[in-house]
């Protein structure tokens, strides 16, 4: 079953936490803390694997979770980082949260980490110092990414096939390639995508046969445009028609017309059109079909096939071929990566915050006013502060005032008992 859509609940592992512990061992007096670090969190990696066409398993598998990290233990022994989740998905996959796209997988192999696991907290021997000799300070582990995605398969594939149902793509493909899809004498037959590699000359073409097309497809109508999405990452489009259609020019633009409404940038890629099932025509028809389709198309190329016949078929493909090499050639010119690129350096100004934090005074449902601090680094500290720990939470107060936020807090109003909420987290000001 072919499965091009799919969601699925994400969670990285969590990150174990730190220690406290102290040295007890017999004549060793004062033996000093040892609590271990927690380990960290395991990502939940996804996989691109050209073995994999579907998202099938994703409809009976919706939920995806890493190992959490062990907590740390005395004698400074850290906790064992969680197992990481290898997923292996198609090449084309694009992965979304909330909308926003955040992994595109392309290439057989390519590993993209879409779900890191938190961080492990530091057990009290971290804390240790000349000053502080007996810390009872550890931290807690973060938790790991937790999100619904959105995948969404795009076959990747040389070549794609459009035309009204029943224009002979299938029979195409089954002839000039490996796959073997679903053939009969009615309209929509083929259901979902079918890819197969046809060899020609010294190459070979991957050849992706996307469901009919019929007109108002871009507005759901038919099969509507769920199998669009197919043909946006083909190098060349092949527009087949077949070569009984009354007004054949019609057809052809009527195509053309539902892949712009659908996506405009499908109108500018390489095309070639084949006249199908043309065994059974003189050569003037044949040739009076074609000029009826350059009439409306241009200089697209336009040959007369039958794929029962293998008539014309190596001509195509050759063209194809040619189409291929020079789309993908015009497209690795275009890539430009980071390494091309000189950014200006930005940097700070002595009055400016460097370490990217805010502090706004907002008030709750009830009236209770209280201050917001917000960024980055102090809500990190802040997810792996152990508040029921007296030492732990004055950490974070100390870690307040080394950034500046303390000194904001009381140019804004704070005093000993306001309130301080950091990300999910609240607790009295109290400062010293």
């Amino acid at each position: 079953m072919f499965v091009d859509t799919a969601k699925v609940f994400i969670q990285a592992g969590k990150g174990g936490d730190g220690a406290v512990s102290f040295r007890h061992e017999i004549y060793i007096a004062m033996g000093g803390p040892d609590g271990g670090a927690g380990g960290k969190g395991g990502d939940v990696i996804f996989v691109a694997s050209e073995n994999v066409n579907t998202l099938l398993d994703f409809r009976y598998k919706p939920e995806l979770k890493a190992g959490s990290g062990q907590n740390g233990a005395k004698r400074d022994r850290h906790g064992r980082a969680g197992e990481p989740l290898y997923v292996k998905v198609p090449m084309g996959t694009i992965v979304r949260r909330d909308g926003e796209i955040i992994a595109d997988l392309t290439d057989d192999g390519q590993e993209v980490i879409i779900a890191k696991g938190g961080d492990g907290g530091f057990g009290n021997a971290h804390f240790k110092s000349s000053v502080r000799q007996t810390p009872r300070i550890a931290e807690k582990g973060e938790d790991g990414d937790t999100f619904e995605a959105e995948l969404e398969l795009k076959l990747l594939a040389d070549v794609g096939l459009v035309g009204f149902p029943n224009a002979g793509k299938s029979t195409f493909l089954s002839v000039v390639s490996n796959a073997r899809p679903e053939i009969a004498d009615y309209a929509f037959t083929t259901l979902t995508p079918n890819l197969g590699v046809a060899d020609i000359d010294d190459g070979s073409l991957l050849i992706a046969d996307i469901p009919g097309l019929i007109e108002g497809a871009s507005e759901g109508k038919g099969l509507g445009d769920g199998f669009l999405r197919h043909i946006e990452r083909t190098a060349v489009l092949l527009h087949l028609i077949d070569a009984y259609t009354d007004d054949i020019a019609g057809a052809y633009t009527t195509i053309r017309k539902e892949l712009a409404s659908y996506n405009l940038e499908l109108t500018d890629r390489p095309e070639v059109v084949a006249l199908t099932k043309t065994d059974g025509f003189d050569d003037d028809i044949i040739q009076m079909q074609i000029d009826a389709v350059k009439a409306v198309a241009g200089d697209v190329q336009v040959f007369a096939i039958s794929s029962t016949a293998h008539k014309g078929l190596k001509e195509v493909l050759r063209a194809l071929r040619e189409k291929v090499v020079a789309a993908r050639l015009i497209a690795s010119e275009d890539d430009i990566t980071t390494d091309d690129i000189e950014y200006d350096k930005i940097t700070l100004g002595e009055n400016q915050i460097a370490e990217g934090w805010t502090v706004e005074k907002e008030t709750d449902d009830v009236g209770n006013s209280y201050f917001r601090v917000s960024g980055d680094k102090i809500e990190k500290f802040a997810r792996r502060t152990d508040y029921d720990n007296f030492e732990g939470l004055n950490r974070l107060r100390d870690i307040m005032k080394k950034l500046g936020i303390n000194h904001e807090l009381r140019r804004q109003g704070v005093e000993g008992d306001s309130v301080i909420r950091i990300g999910e987290y609240s607790f009295t000001f109290l400062e010293q």
